[in-house]
């Protein structure tokens, strides 16, 4: 019925997908600056119930009454004042116009980067649904690529890629392709591996070599995901989008003086945007691309 209706009326069809975008990258915002912390929370719980295991002793009573922190509660508020974030000052994109990027009660100014990454959201999403049109491909393709999303800047905080989202998405990508949604099966599977031991060997080359790590273990899975998803011919291209950016924004950042030497740069949004590109256009990137070779 939905998909008749989005069939008949494609205006209606992109503007639900736009304004769904939106109050999923309001969710976005909640995830990346949520879930590293319940993250860093759970480890140093299992870290507390280990040793108080060895030492033979139970976890204190502060650690079992600990409150409740999670991706619903407690309500979003302003770190500044502690002012409860209301309904109508969490619409996504209007509220921040309405208030002037500004917390409603001690007018602290709000990060821009909140309706930025709603707009994002809303604008990747409406980009699938025009280049997948009414489709299943369209659904998971905006559902991964929101994963990207929040994948890309949890990276960019922390420096590390959760693995309660790189692994779920790696299997669903796999089930998927059992139904050859965007891969065939055995491409997906042959993807998955081979992009955890490409990023592995390079990793373990870099530190034969020089004694450093170059990357963590959460890019290795980052791209399984990716290949998994998309199959082993896309991971060519990912690697090398996501590389050349990568080596691009590193120099231009360190000639700015925007970053110091030594310091690891997140490879995480690299590839995920060079991921999000493969998924809608990978196949004519790799035509273009033999086209090219051939010539």
């Amino acid at each position: 019925m939905l998909n008749e209706l989005f069939q008949q009326h494609i205006g209606f069809y992109y503007l639900t997908t736009f304004l769904l975008g939106l109050i999923v990258g309001s969710f976005l915002n909640v995830v990346i600056y949520r879930l590293p912390i319940m993250l860093k929370a759970g480890w140093k719980s299992e870290c507390q119930a280990f040793l108080a295991e060895e030492e033979g002793r139970s976890l204190s009573q502060d650690n079992k009454d600990s409150p409740l922190f999670n991706l619903s509660t407690p309500r979003s508020r302003c770190p500044k004042c502690d002012h409860a974030i209301r309904a109508w000052e969490n619409i996504p994109v209007i509220s921040y116009l309405f208030l002037g990027g500004r917390c409603a009660e001690c007018k602290t100014s709000i990060s821009l980067r909140y309706p930025a990454i709603e707009l994002f959201a809303a604008i990747l999403a409406l980009t699938c649904a025009w280049r997948f049109g009414v489709t299943v491909n369209a659904a998971f393709a905006i559902l991964l690529s929101w994963t990207l999303i929040a994948l890309a800047f949890i990276d960019l905080d922390e420096q590390y890629l959760p693995d309660s989202i790189t692994l779920p998405l790696l299997w669903l990508g796999l089930l998927l392709n059992t139904r050859n949604l965007f891969s065939d099966l055995e491409s997906a599977v042959i993807g998955a591996a081979a992009g955890y031991l490409v990023l592995w060997s390079v990793y373990m080359l870099f530190k034969k070599l020089t004694g450093k790590e170059g990357m963590g273990f959460g890019d290795f899975k980052l791209l399984a995901m990716l290949g998994a998803w998309l199959g082993w011919q896309m991971l060519p291209a990912i690697i090398l989008l996501s590389s050349m950016v990568g080596a691009v924004i590193g120099i231009l950042l360190i000639a700015g003086k925007r970053h110091q030497r030594g310091i690891p740069i997140p490879f995480g949004p690299f590839l995920a945007a060079a991921g999000w590109i493969a998924l809608l256009w990978g196949h004519d990137l790799n035509h273009a691309y033999l086209q090219w070779i051939a010539a």
